[in-house]
This record gives structure tokens, sequence and C-alpha cells, in this order.
């Protein structure tokens, strides 16, 4: 168990739980269902065998930490994996739920790391590849899950007129499916270039209007646009990482959820595993993913 501040969030926690899951349990001095619910989770922890590691969060002396969790009532704990939350709960819940709540995220204790499960196929082109997701999707045209895998794949193919006729189904659930925004602010910025382009006369535009102002947001956001419809992404997430770092909040988030949108599109399709066991994440999707997480919550 560790008591945790703002400043060593990034590396106690976000670095940590790639390694090790983390409970953060959000509490105060004054909160009496704190109190009951605290030696709980440490007894777990030591129960456990360094399954899981307990992160205690005071609330009240890192109210940072609070609101970018978005923490309402207290105690409530969250989940991370990955350096990422997974799942929560709020209130002092029994022994056994804990166990439960416990039980469905973290790996068996006699495995340590996740036994990657090896399927006798013969590999599929990448044609191949994308005609199955394409079938499956049209198969289950109400499936999500379906529609994204094969939205994400026709996107890296830089297939853009196919993935937009794939969207347009479920462009009206934009707002409910967070995914499918991340499609349309991808497809948004694939047309604004040619997979595969160029970018060399963007580039210099971009460096003039850049060596002028540095807080020139706008032109950053358009050149990262041209990065992504250029298939570049890891430089597009750079470059939004720049107006990221100067102003997190510029213009209701635009740079964040394009991020975040380009974050959805590299990140591959998880590894089937035993189960029970959680898939090892990307390290590219989990690199960039700490750094924005970093950027946030300083």
């Amino acid at each position: 168990m560790i008591d945790v501040t703002i400043s060593s969030f990034e590396t106690e926690v976000v670095e940590a739980s790639n390694t090790t899951p983390a409970l953060l349990d959000f509490w105060a001095p004054w909160c009496g269902p704190c109190k009951t619910i605290g030696p709980m989770l440490e007894k777990l922890e030591a129960d456990y065998g360094g399954r899981f590691k307990l992160v205690k969060i005071n609330s009240d002396d890192e109210q940072q930490l609070s609101a970018a969790f978005g923490i309402r009532s207290i105690p409530t704990c969250i989940l991370m994996i990955n350096g990422q939350p997974v799942d929560g709960f709020m209130g002092a819940l029994p022994e056994s739920q804990l166990k439960a709540f416990l039980d469905k995220h973290l790996p068996p204790a006699e495995e340590t790391e996740p036994e990657i499960v090896e399927e006798d196929v013969a590999p599929a082109s990448e044609e191949d590849k994308l005609a199955a997701l394409q079938e499956a999707m049209n198969k289950a045209p109400d499936d999500d899950n379906a529609r994204f895998a094969y939205l994400q794949a026709a996107m890296l193919a830089g297939d853009v007129a196919a993935a937009q006729k794939a969207f347009t189904p479920v462009a009206n659930k934009v707002s409910i499916v967070r995914r499918f925004e991340s499609v349309q602010l991808l497809l948004n910025a694939m047309k604004k270039g040619a997979f595969g382009a160029d970018l060399t006369p963007a580039k210099a535009q971009f460096d003039v209007k850049i060596a002028a102002n540095k807080r020139d947001f706008e032109a950053r956001h358009v050149y990262a646009q041209n990065l992504i419809g250029a298939g570049h992404y890891t430089a597009a997430l750079d470059e939004l990482l720049e107006i990221l770092m100067r102003d997190k909040a510029w213009e209701e988030g635009k740079a964040r959820k394009l991020y975040v949108a380009v974050l959805d599109l590299i990140d591959p399709p998880k590894p089937k595993v035993a189960e029970g066991q959680i898939p090892p994440e990307d390290a590219t999707v989990a690199t960039y993913r700490r750094r924005l997480s970093s950027v946030v919550l300083s």
C-alpha cells in the first residue's frame, strides 16, 4: 500500500500499472465508510500476494487528482491497468464483493504473464483480413465492435471511401459511442490529404507559421490532420501533444479528442489470452497514453 500525490502519480500509478494493476482508493480522514473499507483493502492486497497494488489518495489533499477522475463521493475505488482506468465502484462494499470485483479483472495468481493463445491457422493477407472483417460487420450490422474493427482496418489501409460508406449508417451514434466519434474525427482529417502523400509543401507552410508563432494551434491542428491523412500517426500525435502541453482545453478539447482518436485507430486488436488474463498492450499506444495522462494531470 502506498500514498500517492499528484507529483508521484505518473510514476507510481500510470507507469507502474503497466506491470501491476493499481487499485486507487480515494478517501478522506473524516469519512466513516472509508475507515471500514480501508483495512479490508489492505488485507486483500496482502492476501492477493502482489497481484495488485493498493494506492491511497487523500481526496482532500489531492483535489486535482479527484477532479481528474471525476470523484463525487467517497470512498471511490478505481482500478487502473496499462495506464488506463478499467472499472471502479463507490461505497464500502463487503469483502466478498471486493473479491468478486478484483477477480473479475486480475490475472490468476499462478500466472504472471499473459499466455498468448496460438491459433493453428495460416496467416491471412491484409485483403483477406479486411474482407473477413467486412463480412463479420455485414452479418451483425448492429454490433458496434464488429463495425469499428472494420472501420479501423479500412482507415489503416487508406481506404477512406470504404470507411466512409461503413460509417454513414452509424453516424447518428457519434454522441453515444465514443469510438464512432473518433472515426468521424479521423475521416474528417483523412479527407484533407491522400494516404502516403508527400507532405513537403504542407510542412514548409507549417514551419513558416510556427516560426512566427509557436502558439498557432490551428496551424498545428491542421498539420496534424495532414499527417493523419498521409498515414504518419505518431508524428500527428507528437504535434497534437505540442498543443496540449501549451493549452489542454484549446477549442473545447479539440486537440485531445483527435489525439484519442488516433490512439483508437492505431491500437491493434488484442491477442487472445487464457481466460481471466489481461492481454498485453501495444508498446507505442501505451507510451502515448502515458504522455497524454502526464499532460492532462499536470
